[in-house]
């Protein structure tokens, strides 16, 4: 299994909850809620690594498009010590100035064995 690299992303990251859940309004105007599945609160991160090395967001960049979008890989949150699994569809680099980039990526949590 492989681990991302431990290279800390900057502050300012992002945590999306989006539970999975199936509503029921009835036509006396109450509702009535119900969590949907095993896995209802899979989390999303978006994530930025501003002004690092080259050599960094190489890395980066590389374990990544090893993975191809589809091959999870195992990360522990910002605000986290757990370790999850992940995969990365969508990530971007952009070259800011000589030898420093930035690097943002977007990681969905999956559950697999």
């Amino acid at each position: 299994m492989a681990t991302f690299p431990s290279i800390d992303p900057n502050f300012g990251a992002t945590k999306t909850s989006q539970p999975t859940v199936r509503n029921v309004q009835f036509g006396d105007g109450y509702s009535q809620r119900l969590r949907y599945g095993l896995n209802t609160d899979l989390k999303v991160w978006n994530l930025t690594w501003e002004n690092i090395s080259e050599t960094d967001s190489d890395t980066i960049e590389t374990f990544l498009e090893a993975r191809g979008g589809a091959e999870h890989f195992d990360w522990s949150p910002p605000d986290d010590t757990d370790t999850y699994k992940w995969i990365c569809q969508q990530w971007s680099k952009q070259m800011t100035s000589a030898g420093l980039n930035q690097l943002t990526a977007t990681f969905q949590q999956v559950i697999e064995p």
